[in-house]
Formats: C-alpha cells, sequence, structure tokens
C-alpha cells in the first residue's frame, strides 16, 4: 500500500535523517541555568533575524504566548485579537487561566485588521472599562487559511498600538512562511514590534521547540514565566540543534510547499470546489455545496490513503516537507474518486 498522504497539519512532519544526525551530534548542557551553548545560539541567531536584541527557547508555540502575553500584560487587561486567532480558538483559554486577561476579539478579514481596532478598543484610564494592554497579531493566519498581513496594513496597527502606548506581540508561528511568500524579511515584520517567536515543529519540520524575541529586559522577564510555566529544560540543546539545521536547510524549500498548495487548489477547483486563496501551505474547504459532509468525506479521504482535517466547520489541508507533488497528485485522485 502506498504511503498515507497526510495533509492534516504541517506538524506532522518528521526529523530528516540529517536532522537526526545533527541532534544526536548536539553540544548540550543545562538549559534552566543559561548553560547549554546549542540553546544559545539558536536564541542568538532566532534574536538576529527577528530584528530583536534576545531571544528564549521554550518548548512549544502555545507556551510563547503564554508567556508573551504574561510579561506584556497585567491581570484585568484588554488582549486585541482576531476573533479566529490562534490564542483566541486553539490555547483552551490559557491567556485568561494563566494571566487573568480578556480577549477583545474583532472581526478581521482572514485574520486581518487595520489600525481602527486598536482605537476602537483603546479606552482612557478608567475604573471601570478594562484597559488595552496588548495588541496580538499572527502571521501567518492559521484559520484564515495561511493568510499574510499586507505589510503597510501591519505596520498601520503597530503604529496605532504605539500611538497609545500598547505594545505589540506576533503570533509567528509560520512566520517563515509569510517571508517566503512575500519576500519581506523577518526583521521587517519581527523588528516593528514588541515581541515575535517562530516556531520549528511546522513547516520548518523540527520536532519540538519555538523561540521568542524581543528586548533584553522583556526576554529576562519572560524567563521567570518560562520556569513558572513549567518550560525550563535541562538538555534541551538536542533539539535545538534539530532548528538550528531547520534554519539551514528547511526555510527556502518553503516555496515549494507553496507551490504544492496552489496545485492543490487548483485541482479541487477543477472539481467543482471553492476552496481559500492559496496563499502559503494552508487551505481550507467545505464540501457541503457538492453534498458531502466534512467529517464524512474526511473519513473517506483516509480510506483512500490521504489524511486531512477538519477545523471551523470545513476541511483543512497543509502542505509540509512529507508531502512532495506525487503525494498532491494523489491526493488529487482521491479527491477525484469521492467526488465523482
Amino acid at each position: 500500500m502506498a504511503e498515507l498522504v497526510d495533509l492534516s497539519s504541517d506538524t506532522q512532519t518528521r526529523p530528516t535523517t540529517a536532522m537526526r544526525a545533527a541532534i544526536a551530534a548536539a553540544d548540550v548542557g543545562d538549559e534552566q541555568q543559561r548553560k547549554d551553548p546549542t540553546v544559545t545560539a539558536l536564541c542568538e541567531r532566532v534574536a538576529d533575524l527577528l530584528g530583536h536584541e534576545a531571544a528564549v527557547f521554550l518548548p512549544s508555540g502555545v507556551m510563547c504566548n503564554l508567556v508573551a502575553i504574561a510579561t506584556h500584560t497585567s491581570p484585568g487587561a484588554l488582549v486585541l485579537v482576531d476573533r479566529w486567532a490562534h490564542i483566541a480558538r486553539a490555547e483552551g483559554g490559557g491567556s485568561a487561566l494563566a494571566s487573568g486577561v480578556q480577549l477583545e476579539t474583532v472581526d478581521g478579514d482572514r485574520g486581518v485588521f487595520g489600525p481602527e481596532a486598536v482605537s476602537a478598543a483603546h479606552a482612557e484610564p478608567s475604573n471601570y472599562w478594562p484597559q488595552l494592554g496588548l495588541v496580538a497579531l499572527e502571521q501567518t493566519h492559521n484559520f484564515g487559511g495561511g493568510s499574510v498581513w499586507p505589510l503597510d496594513t501591519f505596520e498601520g496597527v503597530v503604529a496605532a498600538a504605539h500611538a497609545v502606548d500598547v505594545p505589540v506581540h506576533v503570533d509567528g508561528a509560520r512566520l517563515m512562511n509569510a517571508v517566503v511568500a512575500s519576500g519581506v524579511a523577518a526583521d521587517r515584520w519581527g523588528g516593528a514590534v514588541d515581541s515575535v517567536w517562530i516556531d520549528f515543529t511546522k513547516g520548518l519540520g523540527a520536532p519540538l521547540g519555538a523561540v521568542l524575541a524581543g528586548p533584553a529586559a522583556f526576554i529576562e522577564e519572560a524567563w521567570r514565566f518560562k520556569h513558572r510555566f513549567g518550560g525550563a529544560m535541562r538538555q534541551a540543546g538536542m533539539m535545538a540543534a534539530g532548528c538550528l539545521h531547520a534554519l539551514d536547510h528547511h526555510v527556502d524549500r518553503l516555496a515549494d510547499d507553496h507551490a504544492n498548495l496552489a496545485r492543490l487548489r487548483a485541482g479541487l477547483v477543477d472539481l467543482g470546489l471553492d476552496p481559500t486563496p492559496a496563499a502559503t501551505n494552508i487551505l481550507f474547504v467545505d464540501p457541503r455545496p457538492v453534498g458531502r459532509e466534512p467529517h464524512e468525506l474526511q473519513q473517506a479521504l483516509l480510506a483512500r490513503g490521504v489524511r486531512v482535517s477538519v477545523a471551523t466547520g470545513r476541511v483543512r489541508l497543509l502542505t509540509h516537507l512529507d508531502v512532495d507533488a506525487d503525494g498532491i497528485e494523489r491526493a488529487l485522485a482521491a479527491f477525484a474518486t469521492e467526488l465523482a
């Protein structure tokens, strides 16, 4: 039987042989005591990549958001996010639990909103009205179908927040996809904001890890929350080595994932479906207009060797380094058979 074509998430990537060799050869120390040389090298490299002074290694992207929100805000503050932001929809209410903040949600266009949303959320100091403490953006936007913020809109929102002394945080889980798709350098996106992180377990293909970057004083404070939230590690250099390998070998090839997604979308359109635009490596499609229920179609495709996920009532498909052009054609053949 042919190998499964797994389009359910770009988190399904497995370390390559070369990445496994880098992990095995890593120089390690006690990360919790800041004595792991490979972790230190990774953090220095990511800080420079994202246009910041310092960075901290964390086990997951969710913990990056938890730590950043806790560091930026105080209990009772408002955090402005898109209604379908990962922070709002996929982290189990963690920011409310960990930091006591409220989420002020706005209806964006595939995750993108404008400076006016900042103005609407901001209020003069009051004992009655909760105060805007943070603006959090997502780049690329997961539930927006991998959408990339237009640079002028992104910078306009940042400027509006900074004009009222509110910091801006970026959930950059797939920021490198945005860099490759837009041609805008990572430090242009990251250096404009007060904190930003990138995830290594998605398109970059590492088994563990994310790095949060920001000003040195912010990162020093973030270390306290990293420890409180259980994110301090020991010989974490093995995982950091996988992340460094990803930066060396897996960034430029994200363009292949984007090309594969464009091919996948075109094939689905030919089959009568109406997917979201092929912005980067994420596609959503509602099969109900052609008479199929999302979960039912998901199971039927799995029986044909193609795994997809279902989110927000739609089929979700993601391309990544474990799915090549042949896998895309096999997936389209499975869709064609099911939709015939």
